[in-house]
């Protein structure tokens, strides 16, 4: 019997909790915002992200399930494309767009129970040359084993959060996927709190010229 997953729940269109150490590190592994540089936001939740770049003249297209969430985003930031859909291999035809200059993906793939695959898609909706920029939780062995003497494991995990957190990664899993993917130049940055102890980690991956 399959399993459904529940609406996320957005209630507001105001900033994600990660946003404040989130987008200094997305902000800086960035390419340069020239005028008409097209990003694709994939999982773009409430749309607030996405405003943020549509505020500095990046175009914008947001893909979410969240219906909720789309719906925020539309009202809230109309000069963007926002759309219910989830990442998949025709996405660009899909969406009746040319392949973007950029990818975001903030913290996506913890919910994604076939990574590979949103790996593989987003490689593809970009142009040669484009970027994959991706956040997800931290994990390491210091915060790992921190986490556990701390006896906040279950409360760390959180097993019985319908929709959460399905997979945990580390900066090796994270970068191995990219690169299986096909991306190179992997780059790395820790979010929010002391090294080794970050809250996210922000990795980013190009698709090859040629």
């Amino acid at each position: 019997m399959p399993v459904t997953v529940p609406e996320y729940g957005y209630k507001h269109a105001n900033a994600p909790h990660t946003f404040r150490y989130l987008i200094p590190q997305v902000d800086a592994l960035m390419p340069a915002k020239t005028p008409g540089l097209r990003m694709l936001d994939i999982g773009c939740g409430n749309g607030f992200n996405a405003g943020y770049f549509l505020a500095q003249g990046v175009k914008v297209t947001g893909i979410d399930p969240s219906v909720k969430g789309i719906e925020f985003s539309r009202q809230s930031h109309p000069t963007g494309r926002f759309e219910v859909m989830e990442i998949r291999d025709d996405l660009l035809q899909a969406l009746g767009e040319a392949p973007f200059d950029v990818a975001i993906s903030t913290e996506v793939i913890e919910h994604i129970y076939a990574p590979r695959d949103w790996a593989r898609c987003a490689f593809n909706a970009l142009k040669p040359g484009g970027r994959l920029i991706c956040t997800t939780p931290y994990h390491g062995y210091l915060k790992n084993v921190l986490i556990a003497a701390s006896g906040k494991f279950d409360w760390h995990v959180k097993p019985l959060w319908d929709g959460g957190h399905i997979k945990f990664w580390s900066r090796a899993t994270l970068s191995e996927l990219l690169r299986e993917a096909g991306f190179t130049n992997i780059q790395f940055r820790g979010a929010g709190r002391l090294p080794y102890l970050w809250m996210s980690m922000v990795l980013s991956g190009d698709k090859p010229a040629r």
